[in-house]
């Protein structure tokens, strides 16, 4: 028979388990701690127990160069799979509303504006290719191009890559 000591062991490993997966963000031991401490689910050297017994178990690891972020090993997932049951509806509930507010918060509103129009004279059409950020235009690039398909392409071209775009507009300028 399973002592409940072992049972409330097993489904803590599995919360931690659950949290790194599907959590949007990224947590160090600390953030990882905080969290939990608020949600009271177990006492502080509880949490440290438990994530050093899965980083031993190789069910998680430690990434990143200067702060160290939790992540889920495959053998991790796979027992988070086969035994995700032994979590509490109540918990999964309440860590899937935490989540989604965890996503609303480091959505920002990002729109990439590409639109042409033509020039009152010759064949010629204006391109004005906008990033912007809650309201906030952070770049605005306004070309005249010498027909409608070239205005398209560049517009799309905007579209499909304006991160990268962009850093490369603002390396140009910023070269020595």
């Amino acid at each position: 028979m399973i002592s409940n000591n072992s049972e409330e062991m097993a489904r803590n490993k599995l919360v931690l388990l659950y949290i790194i997966k599907y959590s949007p963000d990224e947590y160090t031991n600390a953030t990882l701690t905080e969290f939990l401490l608020e949600k009271t689910y177990m006492n502080y050297f509880l949490i440290q127990q438990y994530l050093s017994e899965l980083v031993e178990q190789n069910l998680l690891e430690l990434t990143g160069n200067e702060d160290k972020f939790y992540s889920i090993l495959p053998k991790g997932e796979e027992i988070l799979e086969y035994f995700q049951n032994k979590i509490p509806e109540t918990v999964k509930a309440e860590l899937s509303d935490d989540f989604n507010l965890q996503l609303e918060a480091n959505i920002t509103d990002t729109q990439i504006v590409a639109e042409y129009y033509p020039k009152e004279k010759d064949e010629q059409y204006t391109v004005n290719l906008k990033l912007v950020e809650n309201e906030d235009i952070l770049f605005s690039l306004y070309l005249d191009v010498g027909s409608e398909k070239q205005a398209k392409f560049i517009s799309e071209k905007w579209k499909d890559n304006p991160q990268s775009i962009y850093q490369n507009i603002i390396s140009l300028f910023l070269e020595e």
